[in-house]
């Protein structure tokens, strides 16, 4: 991707870096998490919800095989436009699948287009941003980029799950069974689906007029699908050809193995009634908690792990940061054992987690970016290796809601999330056998290790 280094006269970034990203976060974090809880809440068994969630974000993994092919076609814009649309449209007929009797096949068909036009939509944002924002005004936007896309995050995790709590006690939900918890349940989601399909409509019409165009493809350097197709084999060769790139694939799908287990389960977790080995949390005190302050805790994690790598090194860090990221996790297991009953308490041990998480997940990041990627194709690799580790968090996301029930059966307990949490806790253990002696190619001013190839 070529960046530029002259200022364009086009619209102040402020009218649409924000807004661009804000679009960018929603649709990743609804698929991801509130979807876990609005199946839960329609009585959808935990394996089939695990399994499903987990399989549609495949697209985020493999978007990097596509993105060469938009190069080919209209502009950045036209792409970000046409993929808000589509997946504020597709939020809509999700909204009316849950009237349906089969209703999560249908919403899971639908939340598949959501992937597949949310992870195009990235490419394209991100094509947008580089293409128009020269190198100063890249790094000046940078924060704006980020804290949109975490409010995002905020406002779907908190604001909306809060939002279906109320209205799911305003439709008769709280204390019900049976049907009539059901059809509080389809009630409320049919209202947050569709607001989500109002805010994505109503972002793509904004962008239609506000966002530039990213550039089209020049007349001069047109190109053939097969003449694309050759570069991107060309490019993953050379991905596969770096040194330790096989130790470095499995230490970046290790490094998050336990947490992709744990996603999906958590929410789940904290929903079940107590009897079923849950916490028996209600959607406004999950938003609360787990969207607001667990968010919070994780922007601040990240933000002082910065400074902490900065000051000592990667190298002397890296470590460290794979114990803050999945020692956290011992959390769950001891509210699965104990099943505290105290707000506060269940509240400071997902801003714990969530801490840990942002602390450690920088550490992650930065290996990708400083010994993975650089070389000739440094953004095609780095996109590599971030497609490698949400696979690394997809597999074991999708077995994870079927090893919960299975070790409930074994281990005779109900919902399985205790000997669930523990079997977890001893899963993080490959990646701190892997992150210890991992072999690092570069020095902390970028220039190879001595003995070291690229």
């Amino acid at each position: 991707m070529k960046q530029n280094n002259h200022p364009k006269k086009t619209k102040s970034p402020i009218t649409w870096v924000p807004t661009a990203y804000f679009a960018m976060g929603l649709p990743f974090v609804v698929l991801n998490m509130v979807t876990v809880l609005m199946f839960k809440g329609l009585g959808v068994e935990d394996k089939l919800i695990t399994f499903w969630t987990s399989l549609i974000l495949l697209p985020w993994t493999l978007k990097p095989l596509w993105s060469p092919f938009l190069e080919l076609f209209k502009t950045k814009k036209f792409f970000v436009v046409v993929t808000q649309l589509i997946t504020g449209i597709t939020f809509g007929l999700v909204a009316f699948s849950l009237n349906l009797p089969h209703f999560f096949s249908i919403a899971i068909a639908l939340l598949a287009i959501i992937a597949f036009s949310g992870a195009t939509h990235d490419i394209a944002c991100d094509g947008v941003y580089m293409s128009e924002l020269s190198n100063d005004d890249q790094a000046k936007y940078i924060g704006w980029q980020g804290a949109f896309y975490n409010i995002a995050k905020i406002i779907a995790t908190g604001g909306l799950v809060y939002l279906a709590g109320y209205l799911i006690e305003k439709y008769g939900g709280a204390g019900a069974e049976g049907d009539a918890l059901f059809a509080a349940n389809q009630k409320a989601w049919m209202i947050i689906m569709t607001i989500l399909c109002v805010i994505m409509v109503v972002l793509g019409i904004y962008h239609l007029f506000m966002l530039p165009s990213g550039g089209a493809k020049k007349q001069g350097e047109q190109r053939t699908a097969g003449q694309v197709m050759k570069e991107l084999s060309n490019v993953l060769i050379d991905f596969f050809k770096k040194s330790h790139i096989v130790y470095y694939i499995f230490f970046i799908i290790l490094y998050r193995f336990a947490e992709g287990f744990v996603m999906k389960i958590v929410p789940l977790f904290l929903k079940a009634a107590r009897e079923s080995g849950g916490l028996g949390l209600s959607e406004k005190e999950i938003g609360l908690y787990y969207g607001t302050y667990g968010a919070a805790a994780f922007v601040l994690g990240s933000l002082l792990a910065g400074y902490y790598i900065s000051a000592r090194g990667l190298r002397k860090t890296l470590f460290s940061l794979c114990c803050i990221f999945n020692l956290p996790f011992v959390v769950y297991a001891l509210f699965a054992t104990f099943q505290p009953e105290n707000g506060l308490l269940i509240c400071s041990g997902i801003v714990l987690e969530y801490f840990g998480y942002g602390f450690g997940f920088v550490g992650l990041t930065l290996f990708m970016m400083q010994q993975v990627a650089p070389g000739k194709h440094q953004m095609a690799h780095y996109a590599f290796a971030s497609g490698i580790m949400n696979l690394g968090v997809m597999i074991p996301g999708m077995l994870s809601g079927w090893v919960c029930e299975t070790l409930g059966e074994w281990f005779n307990k109900p919902g399985g999330y205790e000997p669930f949490f523990i079997f977890v806790l001893i899963a993080t253990i490959p990646a701190f056998l892997i992150t210890y002696f991992v072999p690092f190619k570069y020095k902390q001013d970028g220039t190879l290790i001595e003995g070291e190839r690229e």
